[in-house]
């Protein structure tokens, strides 16, 4: 078991967890968390190269590092594991975050032990469901890294915090149960296997019953993703979570959903897809409409990028739904660019916030010249979301778009129309947030009294810049990363092309 490097990613967050667990002071604290996480980065690096090399030998499997273990035989449950290039995007995605977030949660008061006890609990289940290969595990370590949001929500939060934990938690546990019906219908009727390859090989899913495990799955994880009308968890538990949480949240947990929706929904149950495709469509579409214009009206800070969080999710959603591989390869970017994009919002409002302490944007003003790091850096983050071409926003929904418009019928086209109508919704809040939080006189005078930006501060915030970047600047490299997982061969859609 531990000669393959997948195990990895499980067993040095649970090291974490134990060493957490033994720390005496914060200093002690911050070095466990931030030495896992550079583990974790490195790992995931190491994987990416090990990865890219099997490719260019020419490995055509769909999965790479595949290893199973016995675990549950009665039932056929095995703790099998396997990654394509997706799943290698997502694990760097989530060593990066995490990283990033340990660094933003430098001065996390109270229990800061306890905090980085739960945080580390999350971004386990986040690991484990990215390298399974086996739909009962996958779902355990799904549960594992939605349960700790209630407690780091409810104690660590602000604001309403008792009663977004809680909507929070219901809403995605009832999202859970629609999944976990889901999953027990594929193993049933998909040759009582958990194994998703094999289930995908075999074909051996009853036709007349995909349809309903297609509903019950994909609006499980579409729960999680924020689809329309299941989407209102998410801004009050983003308002209310801890810098570091709303990083991991809607950067890496977010994603599960349209992770999920892809691997398990679509690539399991491909007639079922095309047959009801339109139906989630036009959910999706409303989200990215719905999302971006909701975030227009808001005055909170962190109430605005959770909106903006509800329509740049849908746009991934909306884009697997298209089934043709420009617009999939597209939603593959788009969660990369707006897992960074947001963590890096999160971050830098938790920052604003720290010295403000207000995040209304009618209670602030001219913050540029008080503290012109940080509101650099959230005009580079602005730029990224509205998508400004040279960082990862651009190249993601142009992608998206570009796909979607390949379909010739009028249903997608007016759907696809109407999508990249967000794109000028979501410039017009983006802009007047930049304009109304950074430049103009100052509204208060106590403000100018206030620091830039600290060395860990900084570290978080450059590190996220830097990767938007490199999204933006070398598309190629992550199309090709991911390209495998559409091929012919390992991803037979109908109709795909």
């Amino acid at each position: 078991m531990f000669s393959n490097i997948l195990i990895y990613f499980v067993l040095i967050p649970l090291i974490m967890l134990a060493g957490l667990a033994l720390c005496q002071n914060i200093k002690q604290i911050r070095a466990v968390a931030v030495t896992g996480s550079l583990a974790l980065c490195g790992l995931s690096v190491y994987l990416l190269l090990e990865y890219l090399g099997l490719r260019a030998a020419g490995d055509e499997a769909p999965m790479l590092f595949t290893g199973s273990w016995s675990w549950f035989s009665p039932l056929n449950i095995n703790l099998a594991v396997g990654v394509d290039g997706i799943s290698v995007a997502m694990l760097i995605l989530s060593s990066v975050i995490l990283l990033t977030g340990s660094f933003a949660s430098w001065k996390i008061d109270p229990l800061p032990k306890e905090f980085f006890l739960w945080l580390v609990l999350l971004s386990t289940g986040v690991f484990g469901f990215f390298i399974s290969i086996d739909l009962f595990t996958m779902f355990m370590f799904y549960e594992v890294a939605l349960i700790p949001m209630y407690l780091l929500i409810g104690v660590w939060g602000s604001g309403k915090k008792n009663y977004s934990a809680m909507k929070l938690t219901l809403m995605l546990m009832g999202g859970s149960a629609f999944l976990m019906l889901g999953l027990i219908g594929i193993y049933y009727h998909g040759g009582e296997t958990w194994n998703l390859l094999e289930i995908a090989n075999n074909s051996s899913i009853d036709p007349a019953w995909q349809n309903t495990l297609f509903c019950l799955t994909f609006v499980g994880f579409g729960v999680l993703g924020a689809m329309f009308p299941f989407h209102t968890w998410s801004p009050d538990g983003h308002a209310s979570a801890p810098t570091a949480v709303s990083m991991l949240h809607a950067g890496v947990l977010m994603k599960l959903g349209g992770y999920g929706c892809f691997r398990v929904a679509i690539y399991l149950m491909p007639q079922a897809a095309n047959e009801l495709a339109w139906i989630f469509l036009i959910l999706t579409g409303i989200s990215v409409v719905y999302g971006a214009f909701s975030a227009c009206v808001q005055t909170d800070l962190k109430y605005i990028n959770a909106y903006s969080s509800v329509s740049h999710c849908g746009l991934v959603l909306f884009a697997i739904l298209m089934l043709n591989t420009t617009a999939m390869t597209g939603a593959i970017m788009q969660m990369l660019s707006h897992g960074l994009m947001t963590a890096l919002f999160f971050a830098l409002i938790g920052m604003i916030y720290g010295r403000t302490h207000t995040r209304d944007i009618r209670l602030m003003g001219g913050l540029m010249k008080i503290m012109p790091f940080l509101a650099v850096c959230y005009v580079i983050a602005g730029m990224a979301s509205l998508g400004l071409p040279g960082l990862s926003g651009f190249v993601a929904e142009m992608t998206i778009f570009v796909g979607s418009f390949e379909h010739t019928d009028m249903f997608h086209r007016v759907f696809t129309i109407l999508a990249c109508c967000s794109i000028v919704i979501t410039a017009v809040y983006i802009l007047r947030v930049v304009g109304k939080l950074l430049f103009g006189p100052v509204y208060d005078e106590h403000h100018l009294s206030l620091t830039d930006a600290t060395w860990w501060e900084r570290t978080s915030t450059i590190t996220l810049i830097i990767c938007v970047a490199a999204i933006g600047c070398f598309p190629n490299f992550f199309a090709n990363l991911i390209k495998f997982t559409f091929s012919p061969s390992i991803f037979a859609v109908i109709g795909m092309n």
